[in-house]
């Protein structure tokens, strides 16, 4: 079973930030085979959702209140340890950053700025496309809007 978290980026311990920067380079940067900024000055603002399996980070997320990254409540940088995927950790990490920007921010509106390919699995998740496509970081993107 995945074990969820959600701290603070000061309550981040040094191992843990280690951790999650190490998966998301491994699947951005390298799995992806995306040269980007990942440490772009906003992890300090946001709300670190942190999925667990024995006590290795496999899951992350994380979680903006609206304004500090879009107009509206926003969740980034959704990642699942590709070994892992096949359990579902992606929706239940997202579910969990849902429930955890109702609990902290009160917001029931979400953006996500989702790669073109996971269109239906943020679908499924009741999210919806909002604009056109666009690249970022040279892979195609859409905006896309949960409303509760």
């Amino acid at each position: 079973m995945l074990q969820i978290e959600i701290k603070p980026f000061d309550a981040l311990t040094i191992s843990e930030l280690y951790g999650i920067l190490c998966l998301r380079s491994e699947v951005f940067v390298i799995e992806q085979d995306c040269v980007y900024p990942d440490m772009d000055g906003k992890d300090q603002k946001a709300m670190h959702v942190i999925g667990r399996k024995d006590t290795k980070i496999v899951a992350y997320a994380r979680i903006f209140k609206p304004g500090d990254y879009a107009e509206e409540a926003s969740i980034g940088r959704v990642v699942v340890k590709k070994e892992y995927r096949k359990f579902g950790y992606g929706k239940i990490i997202m579910k969990d950053a849902i429930r955890a920007i109702q609990r902290y921010f009160n917001e029931n509106v979400v953006r996500v700025s989702a790669q073109m390919y996971l269109e239906r699995f943020y679908h499924e998740l009741g999210f919806n496309q909002i604009g056109d496509g666009y690249l970022e970081d040279g892979i195609p993107h859409i905006g896309m809007v949960r409303k509760q």
